[in-house]
């Protein structure tokens, strides 16, 4: 493929650098990204602007404005997003490329509501974010430079109009609760919901080009895009690769398409015929598997076998063709009936095997879309999978992430239930509001469908749950005019077209939801929190997150969680000394969760001492350190409760299958239910989770007296035979007061087994010098030859507030990577402030004098600059 470059003046006397290619079909091809010129309405600001790129973003860099999330600057910056800008360029087209016979300039992403012309010419308007808009403009391209206008409305003012003029009934919610300081009417515009406000994050309206703008011009054709959709034959026990093709035909005309996958040696070549118009075309390569001889990898989710991925080429008119990753697995969600239980399962079986979904809720990287790196995507999904991680969810108040999250997803086995961005709302069904949605849709499926770890398609977050519990006081009368519109926009049009454009994979139209029974109920079901049926979603912040009783027994776990406060070193980036208090104006108004602060301290003063350090910034540290312990603990005894339910049924309900904590990730620094902070650095929760989400786990409970052991494993096939090793330790002593080993009991493959239930009282009297406050239960899982199985794991027998000869351990650390402590320690925490990386294991509990510690980090470092940037604290350290 022949590439030239082309320089043109760009505005202000700015060169514009055009990149020439000339790919098959004969397509010229002209980038358009690099330097614009920006301008807002009165003309009062004028500067060099990045496309693609946002206009806070432009501001800063040229530095008009500081940070954006610096302390109170998403409150100080709102006439940003009230303002509308005008984006600028200027370029030329060579004459042999003027001269062919059509030309389309494409904005693969305008946020949001724009105007466009060329040359004076208003060539198309925009209305929504997550859309590619094509604009012909054969006839209008001159001989010398091009004028190229943007004129980019305001999200804020254009939802407001949006709103005002939908007189016939409202369309609730108006405005975001006042603590998240946020916009009104996002409903009413196609751009991530999460932009004008969440509980976690900042309302930052963003305006802008935020992906790239090309001019492509042809004599006969473009292609528009591809997919690729393997599926399986039961009948005859093969595969076979669907290719579609979409063009864009200017001249009608014939060739071939030739379509190869070398190392499964499968190989076919197809008569293409097209006709002018906007066309697909559709071809299914056979795999030679019986006359090769050679056998189909399957691509498996993280942690059940390989991530296998094949080179399928695409030639069309034999011109040196593309190369596309494909993959072959089959996925299914089953909901079926369940002996002994009401309603039905709720399960992912991936090639054929059931599949527990371990992981966590995905939100937007940045507020700033164009700032978001491959870095910090890569940086997150390895985070994701170190911790044992095998699927994400991608919220539907965000926006449909970058195509190189769902290829490293592909590479990491990392299943993606992927949301349509809709979330907590009604939305209007206009006609333009309709179409507009369903080129989104449809675009977007046929971007993502190719990817293996798509594994499901959801058409709202939590939109059935707010009709059915009535969020919005809506009356009992208008009641069904709201639900009508609901199975207009999610069944009518996104669930048709997706059931239309993929089938493949399963779609729901909504979570939580109770699946198939929502449907039998007209799509909005009276319960949609019925741990019978789907999948749920539960949060309870005022109750002890200890007892693991209250916590319901649902079939998928899609959602739940407790905030933290991310480490001071996160916070430092955009705060000062004086607001780092927990009663500071800052620590408000960083807090979008109504009460949250106050939430997390009464759980937190459950179960532990609250910090009471005389100096204030030791005791912000503290407290930040406190909120971190309780997130991490309440998570994890509910994620352990629900991996060791998926075997059960108590009273009709349980097999849970599937466990995705609210949330991965932050979208700037603040307090947030996230286990990984803005930048990447892990709170204590993600630590945890390398744990709690192992392939084999040992997980412990008090029940009615007793203290029970469930071994809980992944593996499809393979059953283990273990022993329960309980160990009793006091606070006050290294050396264990007591031991117990169970006999060899076999786990069963892929579900949980009791391996251990002993008397707490008959436990405590047996061991002799221990009582619940003066000693702890530690235990794991080994082979019967002694070999570790299960992380190392434990139980509190009372709260660590009432912790009797539980004291100050002071922990040292000599040569870099040995902790030395004189006396058991609770929730270790290693903190290298800046310093980018993490440790092999943190917020652990130290039962031997010394332990040793390996930090990993992300760039090059010293041990000196580690020893001079480490913090050490434990439970006792705080008070």
């Amino acid at each position: 493929m022949a590439a030239s470059v082309w320089i043109s003046s760009g505005p202000s006397g700015l060169l514009h650098l055009l990149f020439l290619k000339r790919p098959s079909l004969g397509v010229d091809i002209i980038s358009l990204n690099g330097k614009w010129q920006l301008m807002n309405s009165n003309s009062s600001v004028s500067l060099s602007a990045e496309v693609p790129g946002c206009v806070h973003t432009t501001l800063q860099r040229q530095g008009f404005i500081s940070d954006p999330y610096y302390r109170f600057n998403d409150l100080a910056y709102r006439w940003i997003s009230l303002d509308n800008w005008t984006y600028t360029t200027l370029f030329s087209v060579p004459t042999h490329v003027r001269g062919k016979g059509k030309a389309v300039l494409v904005f693969e992403g305008v946020d949001t509501v724009s105007t466009i012309s060329l040359n004076g010419v208003t060539i198309g308007k925009t209305d929504n974010m997550f859309r590619r808009y094509d604009f012909e403009v054969t006839g209008l391209l001159k001989d010398e430079e091009n004028v190229l206008q943007v004129w980019v409305m305001s999200a804020v003012t254009y939802a407001s109009q949006r709103s005002h003029a939908h007189t016939e009934y409202r369309v609730p919610p108006d405005c975001p609760p006042p603590v998240q300081k946020g916009e009104c009417h996002v409903n009413f515009i196609r751009k991530a919901q999460s932009s004008f406000s969440w509980d976690w994050g900042p309302s930052f309206p963003t305006l802008g080009i935020w992906k790239g703008v090309r001019l492509e011009v042809f004599n006969t054709s473009r292609v528009l895009s591809y997919t690729t959709s393997p599926k399986y034959d039961s009948e005859h026990s093969s595969w076979n690769v669907e290719v579609e093709l979409f063009f864009d035909v200017f001249v009608a005309s014939k060739g071939l398409v030739h379509l190869s996958i070398p190392l499964l040696q499968s190989e076919a070549e197809f008569q293409l015929s097209l006709t002018p118009g906007q066309s697909k075309k559709s071809f299914v390569l056979q795999l030679n598997q019986v006359r090769s001889g050679l056998s189909v990898s399957l691509w498996w989710p993280f942690g059940h076998g390989e991530q296998f991925l094949y080179y399928l080429t695409i030639d069309v008119n034999l011109e040196g063709g593309e190369t596309f990753n494909v993959a072959f697995r089959t996925v299914e969600l089953v909901q079926e009936p369940i002996p002994s239980s009401p309603g039905l399962s709720f399960y992912f079986r991936i090639n054929g095997k059931p599949i527990f979904l371990k992981g966590s809720n995905w939100i937007p990287v940045h507020a700033f879309q164009d700032q978001v790196t491959t870095d910090m995507i890569t940086i997150l999904l390895r985070s994701a999978q170190k911790a044992n991680m095998n699927a994400l969810r991608v919220w539907g108040g965000g926006v449909y992430e970058q195509d190189i999250f769902y290829s490293l997803c592909d590479m990491y086995g990392i299943m993606i239930w992927q949301d349509f961005m809709f979330a907590c709302a009604l939305y209007p069904t206009e006609k333009d509001f309709i179409q507009t949605v369903r080129e989104e849709v449809t675009q977007q499926v046929r971007r993502l469908k190719s990817h293996p770890s798509v594994v499901i398609w959801s058409g709202n977050n939590e939109n059935e749950a707010a009709i059915a519990t009535d969020w919005f006081n809506i009356s009992v009368a208008a009641r069904p005019l709201y639900v009508k519109d609901y199975v207009n926009l999610y069944v009518e049009n996104i669930r048709d077209i997706v059931l239309q454009e993929d089938s493949t994979r399963p779609f729901l139209v909504s979570s939580p939801t109770n699946g198939v029974e929502s449907e039998k109920e007209g799509w909005v079901a009276k319960d949609p929190y019925d741990p019978h049926y789907g999948d749920t979603h539960y949060y309870s912040y005022y109750k002890d997150c200890w007892d693991w009783t209250a916590f319901p027994r649902t079939r998928f776990a899609s959602e739940y969680g407790f905030q933290s406060w991310p480490s001071l070193s996160t916070l430092s980036k955009v705060s000062v000394s004086s607001d780092w208090d927990f009663s500071s104006n800052f620590s408000a108004h960083r807090q979008h969760h109504e009460d949250g602060n106050q939430q997390m301290l009464k759980q937190a003063e459950l179960h532990y001492i609250l910090p009471n350090s005389t100096d204030p910034v030791q005791k912000y540290r503290d407290t930040i350190y406190i909120t971190q312990v309780m997130q991490a603990q309440c998570v994890k005894i509910q994620t352990e409760f629900y991996r060791h339910s998926r075997s059960d049924i108590i009273e009709g309900k349980g097999h849970t299958m599937g466990t995705l904590y609210w949330q991965l990730n932050d979208i700037w620094q603040g307090p947030s239910w996230s286990s990984v902070e803005f930048g990447g650095k892990w709170k204590m929760l993600h630590y945890w989770a390398t744990d709690f989400y192992a392939p084999i786990l040992s997980a412990g409970v008090e029940d009615k007296g007793d203290l029970l052991i469930y071994g809980v494993s992944d593996s499809h096939s393979e059953k283990h035979n273990v022993k329960t090793k309980v160990r009793l330790h006091s606070w006050s002593s290294f050396n264990a007061v007591c031991s117990l080993e169970s006999n060899v009991t076999k786990i069963k493959a892929g579900g949980s087994t009791l391996v251990f239930q002993h008397s707490i009282s008959a436990l405590l009297t047996q061991c002799g010098n221990c009582t619940r406050r003066s000693c702890i239960v530690a235990f794991h899982l080994s082979s019967p030859e002694g070999q570790l199985i299960s992380p190392h794991n434990h139980i509190f027998l009372s709260s660590p507030r009432y912790a009797e000869g539980l004291q100050k351990p002071n922990i040292t650390l000599n040569f870099f990577v040995t902790l030395h402590c004189s006396f058991p320690a609770v929730y270790v925490w290693l903190d290298v402030d800046n310093i980018p990386g993490h440790f092999d294991v943190n917020g652990f509990l130290m039962l031997s004098k010394k332990s040793t510690v390996l930090f990993g980090a992300w760039r090059p470092t010293t041990a000196e600059e580690i020893t001079a940037n480490l913090h050490i604290t434990s439970l006792r350290d705080v008070y």
